[in-house]
Protein backbone atom coordinates (compact mmCIF):
# COMPACT_ATOMS: atom_id res chain seq x y z
CA UNK A 1 0.00 0.00 0.00
CA UNK A 2 1.31 3.94 -0.60
CA UNK A 3 -1.01 5.22 1.78
CA UNK A 4 -4.27 5.14 3.34
CA UNK A 5 -6.21 8.48 4.46
CA UNK A 6 -9.31 10.42 4.89
CA UNK A 7 -10.68 12.85 2.38
CA UNK A 8 -13.01 14.22 -0.33
CA UNK A 9 -13.34 12.67 -3.76
CA UNK A 10 -12.07 15.50 -5.63
CA UNK A 11 -12.94 14.15 -8.85
CA UNK A 12 -15.54 12.51 -11.10
CA UNK A 13 -19.34 11.58 -10.77
CA UNK A 14 -18.88 11.15 -6.46
CA UNK A 15 -17.08 14.69 -5.98
CA UNK A 16 -17.44 16.16 -2.90
CA UNK A 17 -18.32 12.87 -0.86
CA UNK A 18 -16.32 12.06 1.80
CA UNK A 19 -13.82 9.20 1.59
CA UNK A 20 -11.59 6.75 2.83
CA UNK A 21 -8.29 7.01 0.10
CA UNK A 22 -6.39 3.16 -0.47
CA UNK A 23 -3.99 4.41 -3.11
CA UNK A 24 -2.01 0.95 -3.80
CA UNK A 25 1.93 1.22 -5.03
CA UNK A 26 3.04 0.08 -8.74
CA UNK A 27 1.69 1.13 -12.19
CA UNK A 28 1.67 -0.22 -15.60
CA UNK A 29 1.70 3.44 -17.18
CA UNK A 30 4.17 6.31 -17.11
CA UNK A 31 2.06 9.02 -17.80
CA UNK A 32 4.59 12.58 -18.06
CA UNK A 33 1.46 14.96 -16.10
CA UNK A 34 0.63 12.01 -13.30
CA UNK A 35 0.83 13.65 -10.50
CA UNK A 36 1.09 10.23 -7.92
CA UNK A 37 4.78 9.55 -9.74
CA UNK A 38 5.49 8.51 -6.05
CA UNK A 39 3.76 5.14 -6.61
CA UNK A 40 5.94 4.10 -9.25
CA UNK A 41 8.98 6.07 -10.43
CA UNK A 42 12.05 4.52 -9.30
CA UNK A 43 10.15 0.93 -8.62
CA UNK A 44 13.61 -0.96 -8.27
CA UNK A 45 14.92 1.17 -5.99
CA UNK A 46 11.65 1.61 -3.70
CA UNK A 47 11.62 0.68 -0.42
CA UNK A 48 9.15 -1.20 1.63
CA UNK A 49 8.52 1.19 4.99
CA UNK A 50 9.69 4.23 3.03
CA UNK A 51 7.90 4.21 -0.37
CA UNK A 52 5.35 1.65 0.70
CA UNK A 53 4.01 -0.48 3.78
CA UNK A 54 3.45 -4.10 3.05
CA UNK A 55 0.40 -4.81 4.81
CA UNK A 56 -2.03 -8.10 5.55
CA UNK A 57 -5.68 -7.38 4.25
CA UNK A 58 -6.91 -7.69 8.15
CA UNK A 59 -4.53 -5.00 8.62
CA UNK A 60 -5.69 -2.63 5.78
CA UNK A 61 -8.94 -3.41 6.87
CA UNK A 62 -8.97 -2.07 10.59
CA UNK A 63 -7.19 0.60 8.88
CA UNK A 64 -9.89 1.85 6.96
CA UNK A 65 -12.82 0.81 8.77
CA UNK A 66 -11.15 3.22 12.02
CA UNK A 67 -11.86 6.29 9.87
CA UNK A 68 -16.02 5.71 10.11
CA UNK A 69 -16.77 6.25 6.21
CA UNK A 70 -18.17 3.83 4.31
CA UNK A 71 -17.67 5.24 1.24
CA UNK A 72 -14.36 3.81 -0.28
CA UNK A 73 -12.38 4.97 -3.29
CA UNK A 74 -9.42 2.12 -4.54
CA UNK A 75 -6.91 3.73 -6.77
CA UNK A 76 -3.07 4.48 -7.23
CA UNK A 77 -1.19 3.29 -9.26
CA UNK A 78 -2.94 0.81 -10.83
CA UNK A 79 -4.96 -0.92 -8.14
CA UNK A 80 -6.00 -3.64 -10.63
CA UNK A 81 -2.42 -4.92 -11.07
CA UNK A 82 -3.49 -6.06 -7.46
CA UNK A 83 -6.99 -7.48 -7.69
CA UNK A 84 -6.72 -10.93 -7.16
CA UNK A 85 -4.94 -10.26 -3.94
CA UNK A 86 -7.89 -6.81 -2.97
CA UNK A 87 -10.82 -9.28 -4.32
CA UNK A 88 -11.63 -10.78 -1.20
CA UNK A 89 -11.15 -7.11 0.53
CA UNK A 90 -13.49 -5.63 -1.68
CA UNK A 91 -15.74 -8.31 -0.66
CA UNK A 92 -15.66 -7.74 2.70
CA UNK A 93 -15.93 -3.92 2.83
CA UNK A 94 -19.06 -4.78 0.41
CA UNK A 95 -20.44 -6.66 3.23
CA UNK A 96 -19.92 -4.35 5.51
CA UNK A 97 -21.60 -1.86 3.99
CA UNK A 98 -19.03 0.80 2.21
CA UNK A 99 -19.98 2.14 -1.68
CA UNK A 100 -16.96 1.12 -3.21
CA UNK A 101 -15.34 3.30 -6.08
CA UNK A 102 -12.08 1.84 -8.19
CA UNK A 103 -9.91 4.33 -9.86
CA UNK A 104 -8.31 2.58 -13.01
CA UNK A 105 -6.30 3.69 -16.26
CA UNK A 106 -8.62 1.39 -17.90
CA UNK A 107 -6.09 -0.95 -19.39
CA UNK A 108 -6.73 -4.09 -17.10
CA UNK A 109 -10.45 -5.54 -17.23
CA UNK A 110 -11.72 -6.35 -13.91
CA UNK A 111 -11.93 -9.89 -12.82
CA UNK A 112 -15.85 -11.40 -12.02
CA UNK A 113 -15.24 -10.84 -8.25
CA UNK A 114 -14.32 -7.42 -8.26
CA UNK A 115 -17.19 -6.31 -10.59
CA UNK A 116 -19.37 -7.51 -8.21
CA UNK A 117 -18.23 -6.08 -5.13
CA UNK A 118 -17.41 -2.65 -7.07
CA UNK A 119 -20.13 -0.06 -6.90
CA UNK A 120 -18.56 2.24 -9.86
CA UNK A 121 -15.34 1.79 -11.63
CA UNK A 122 -13.58 5.43 -12.76
CA UNK A 123 -12.07 4.52 -15.95
CA UNK A 124 -9.81 7.09 -16.93
CA UNK A 125 -8.11 6.22 -20.35
CA UNK A 126 -4.98 7.75 -21.78
CA UNK A 127 -5.17 9.81 -25.04
CA UNK A 128 -1.90 11.03 -26.66
CA UNK A 129 -1.49 14.17 -24.17
CA UNK A 130 0.03 11.24 -22.03
CA UNK A 131 3.30 10.61 -23.99
CA UNK A 132 2.80 6.74 -23.17
CA UNK A 133 2.56 4.42 -26.66
CA UNK A 134 -0.81 4.03 -28.19
CA UNK A 135 -0.22 -0.06 -28.09
CA UNK A 136 0.69 0.11 -24.22
CA UNK A 137 -2.07 2.96 -23.23
CA UNK A 138 -4.72 1.54 -24.63
CA UNK A 139 -6.23 -2.09 -24.42
CA UNK A 140 -9.79 -2.43 -26.27
CA UNK A 141 -10.54 -5.66 -24.92
CA UNK A 142 -10.30 -4.14 -21.26
CA UNK A 143 -12.04 -0.55 -22.39
CA UNK A 144 -14.68 -2.91 -24.13
CA UNK A 145 -15.03 -5.15 -20.34
CA UNK A 146 -15.72 -1.71 -18.61
CA UNK A 147 -18.47 -0.62 -20.92
CA UNK A 148 -20.54 -4.01 -20.39
CA UNK A 149 -19.93 -3.92 -16.93
CA UNK A 150 -22.45 -0.98 -16.70
CA UNK A 151 -20.81 0.61 -13.85
CA UNK A 152 -18.46 2.77 -15.44
CA UNK A 153 -17.83 6.10 -16.03
CA UNK A 154 -15.04 7.38 -18.34
CA UNK A 155 -13.24 10.50 -17.29
CA UNK A 156 -10.51 11.31 -19.73
CA UNK A 157 -7.96 14.05 -18.83
CA UNK A 158 -7.91 17.26 -21.48
CA UNK A 159 -4.80 19.73 -22.14
CA UNK A 160 -5.95 21.70 -24.96
CA UNK A 161 -8.89 21.68 -27.76
CA UNK A 162 -7.47 19.13 -30.21
CA UNK A 163 -7.83 16.52 -27.40
CA UNK A 164 -11.44 16.58 -27.66
CA UNK A 165 -11.31 15.06 -31.16
CA UNK A 166 -9.15 12.34 -30.15
CA UNK A 167 -11.34 11.60 -27.20
CA UNK A 168 -14.43 11.60 -29.87
CA UNK A 169 -12.51 9.11 -32.11
CA UNK A 170 -11.89 6.23 -28.81
CA UNK A 171 -15.95 6.89 -27.82
CA UNK A 172 -16.90 6.03 -31.32
CA UNK A 173 -14.59 2.85 -32.18
CA UNK A 174 -15.01 1.11 -28.33
CA UNK A 175 -18.54 2.31 -27.47
CA UNK A 176 -18.01 4.46 -24.85
CA UNK A 177 -21.90 5.97 -23.90
CA UNK A 178 -21.67 9.35 -24.33
CA UNK A 179 -23.49 10.02 -21.08
CA UNK A 180 -20.62 8.65 -19.29
CA UNK A 181 -18.47 10.44 -20.45
CA UNK A 182 -16.70 13.10 -18.34
CA UNK A 183 -13.61 15.86 -19.35
CA UNK A 184 -11.24 16.80 -16.76
CA UNK A 185 -8.86 19.62 -16.80
CA UNK A 186 -4.82 18.63 -16.38
CA UNK A 187 -3.42 20.57 -13.81
CA UNK A 188 -1.51 20.05 -10.62
CA UNK A 189 -2.07 24.40 -9.43
CA UNK A 190 -5.14 26.13 -9.35
CA UNK A 191 -3.85 28.61 -11.95
CA UNK A 192 -4.08 25.88 -14.31
CA UNK A 193 -6.80 23.94 -13.41
CA UNK A 194 -8.94 27.15 -14.11
CA UNK A 195 -7.70 28.51 -17.21
CA UNK A 196 -8.26 25.06 -18.60
CA UNK A 197 -12.10 24.82 -17.21
CA UNK A 198 -13.24 28.09 -18.27
CA UNK A 199 -12.99 26.88 -22.46
CA UNK A 200 -13.66 23.03 -21.57
CA UNK A 201 -16.84 23.62 -20.04
CA UNK A 202 -17.57 25.08 -22.26
CA UNK A 203 -16.98 21.82 -24.81
CA UNK A 204 -19.06 20.27 -22.53
CA UNK A 205 -22.09 22.19 -22.66
CA UNK A 206 -21.23 22.11 -26.50
CA UNK A 207 -20.76 18.26 -26.71
CA UNK A 208 -23.41 17.11 -23.86
CA UNK A 209 -20.49 15.69 -21.64
CA UNK A 210 -19.77 15.86 -17.78
CA UNK A 211 -17.23 18.22 -16.44
CA UNK A 212 -14.88 17.45 -13.79
CA UNK A 213 -13.13 19.57 -11.69
CA UNK A 214 -9.90 18.54 -8.99
CA UNK A 215 -11.51 20.18 -6.22
CA UNK A 216 -8.71 18.38 -4.25
CA UNK A 217 -5.99 20.61 -6.05
CA UNK A 218 -8.16 23.51 -5.89
CA UNK A 219 -8.58 23.23 -2.31
CA UNK A 220 -4.98 21.94 -0.79
CA UNK A 221 -2.70 21.82 -3.56
CA UNK A 222 -0.76 19.33 -5.09
CA UNK A 223 0.39 17.26 -1.81
CA UNK A 224 -0.10 13.27 -0.95
CA UNK A 225 -2.55 12.09 2.00
CA UNK A 226 -5.78 14.34 1.05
Amino acid sequence: MSEIFLSIQGEGVHSGKPSVFLRTYRCNLSCTWCDSKYTWLDQEKSKPGVDYEPMTLGAVMDRITIYGCKHLVLTGGEPLLHQRVLAPLLASLKKAGFFIEVETNGTIAPSAEVVESVDCFNVSPKISNSLVEESVRTRPDALRAFVRSQKAWFKFVVCDQNDVSEIEQMLSKFGIPRDRVMLMPEGIDAATLLERSRWLVEVCKEKSFRFSMRLHILLYGNKRGI
